[in-house]
Parts: C-alpha cells; sequence; structure tokens
C-alpha cells in the first residue's frame, strides 16, 4: 500500500471519530440538562413543602376618619376605633397598616399597598370608621378631602367598599373579613337628600364576613364612650382563638339588646371555614 492509500484510507476513521465525539457531547449536554432539571424540581418542591409549612398571612387595612373640614365637629370615636382595634389585630398576628383622617389618595395607596401583600392563603381584614354613603346601590367610605354636593361626587370622591372586596377576591383570599362603622348622619348628604340613607347593602362574596355598624338604609348616632358601641362590643367579644364569625354575631346581639332595637348591626357571611382571630386562624373541620 503505498502512502496515498493510506492517507485516503484514513478519512474514514477521522470522519468517525469527529461523529463519535460529537454525539458523546450531546449525550453529555442531554445528561447536564436533565440534572438541571431534576436539580429545579428538586428546588421548587422544597420551596413548595415550605410554603405549606409557614402559617397563613394575615393582613389588615385600617382606617379612621375623624377630622372632616366640612362638620361642624369632628368625629371623636374612629381614631380610637382604629388605634385599638390596631393593638387588637397586631397581638393576633395580623400586619396592620393603619391610616387616620385619610385622604382619597392615602385610601387608594393603602389599597393598592393591601393588593400587594395578598396571598391565595391570606385572611384579610378591612376596618373603616368615619363617614359612609350609599349611592347606586353601592357603599362608599368617604375621605377627609371628599368635595361632595350631589350624588355623583359620592361616586368620584368616595372609595367603593365593594372595590376592595373585589381586590381581595381577585388577589385570592381564602378569607374576607369587613368591618364598617360609618352609618352616621352626615354632613355631606343634605346638600342633595331629604334624609341620610344609611348604606347599601353589602353583598358578601365567597368566603367573606361583613359586619356593618347598622341595618341597610337605617343610621345610628354616636355614644358617649371614647369608641364606638361597634368597636367596644367587638373587642370585648374578641378571645383567643375566638371564631370570628361567633365574634361578630355577638357584637350583633350586644348592642341591639342594649339599644333596645334601636341600633341592629348587619352580618352578612358567605365564610366556608372557621376563621378565628387566634394565631391557628383555621381551625380543622
Amino acid at each position: 500500500m503505498n502512502v496515498r492509500q493510506f492517507s485516503i484510507s484514513r478519512r474514514p476513521i477521522a470522519v468517525a471519530a469527529v461523529l463519535i465525539g460529537m454525539v458523546s457531547l450531546a449525550i453529555g449536554a442531554h445528561a447536564a440538562l436533565n440534572k438541571r432539571s431534576l436539580d429545579a424540581a428538586r428546588a421548587v418542591a422544597t420551596a413548595q413543602t415550605a410554603d405549606a409549612s409557614k402559617p397563613a398571612s394575615r393582613i389588615a387595612l385600617v382606617i379612621g376618619n375623624g377630622h372632616y373640614p366640612d362638620a361642624n365637629a369632628p368625629l371623636g370615636q374612629p381614631i380610637n376605633d382604629a388605634r385599638a382595634l390596631t393593638v387588637a389585630l397586631r397581638h393576633h398576628g395580623f400586619d396592620v397598616d393603619v391610616i387616620e383622617d385619610a385622604s382619597r389618595d392615602d385610601i387608594t395607596r393603602a389599597v393598592a399597598r393591601l393588593k400587594d401583600k395578598l396571598r391565595p392563603d391570606s385572611v384579610v381584614m378591612l376596618f373603616f370608621g368615619g363617614y359612609g354613603i350609599q349611592a347606586g346601590g353601592e357603599s362608599y367610605m368617604i375621605p377627609v378631602d371628599a368635595a361632595i354636593w350631589k350624588e355623583a361626587d359620592v361616586r368620584r370622591e368616595g372609595v367603593s367598599i365593594e372595590s376592595v372586596l373585589d381586590v381581595m377576591k381577585e388577589q385570592g383570599a381564602c378569607a374576607k373579613l369587613v368591618i364598617i362603622d360609618a352609618s352616621r348622619r352626615n354632613p355631606y348628604e343634605r346638600r342633595f337628600r331629604a334624609f341620610s340613607h344609611g348604606l347599601a347593602p353589602i353583598t358578601a362574596p365567597d368566603n367573606a364576613l361583613i359586619l356593618t355598624s347598622a341595618t341597610p338604609g337605617k343610621v345610628a348616632d354616636d355614644s358617649s364612650g371614647a369608641t364606638s358601641v361597634l368597636v367596644t362590643e367587638l373587642l370585648n367579644n374578641v378571645k383567643e382563638q375566638a371564631a370570628i364569625e361567633a365574634v361578630f354575631n355577638k357584637t350583633r346581639t350586644a348592642i341591639s339588646r342594649a339599644s333596645d332595637g334601636e341600633q341592629v348591626p348587619t352580618v352578612s357571611s358567605s365564610l366556608l371555614e372557621d376563621v378565628r382571630f387566634g394565631t391557628d386562624e383555621k381551625a380543622g373541620g
């Protein structure tokens, strides 16, 4: 065999060696990719296990509005109510965002902060104390900077309670709690109505519990206490591991009896779980 023949015969061997090398690299890359995928799956499983072991988040937005420029005198109770409720909620493990004498922008920003905190396992509460007005079948929280002269202004200047419930629902909160102490005669409605209409019925979305200080369409006068009758009775009934729905119902009954039926709070519930004030917020079936 001459040199030329030997050189030609070596070419298939070289090509085969190259192909074998390429296949080896491909097998190695595939194995590395599979290992990375397996590692990623393990990391996700570990994170999910860690998340499952965490207690459900407990979040509250507490708003107390007392100083309305259009009112003859400040409301003495809402800010005291907000502070007293904040202390109680923090004691029971809630992350509380509390704002006082809130403008519309203050409330809007607070709701945005609330939205950012919510998880699918969150127990979330909204408290509002101050003036509330119904318009178009919805109930509105009135900010301290509201300029209201006609009913259309209520929808523009106020913040719909239902809109906050919608945020809770959209974020998948597992339990939605609302306390509204705003069924007061207010300085705005007399500008466009013969009398105060109180609040409209607030429809509870899935897994929600709503407590308002008076029957829909009714108003209630403030008591002489530092805190409102609603918040006073609510805090009197809060005990460690107390079921929140039972607390709301006991509050309703106590106020109705004490006022001889003149003030009857409303409790609306669509709760599917036993939500509690204590740190183990959901009791097993």
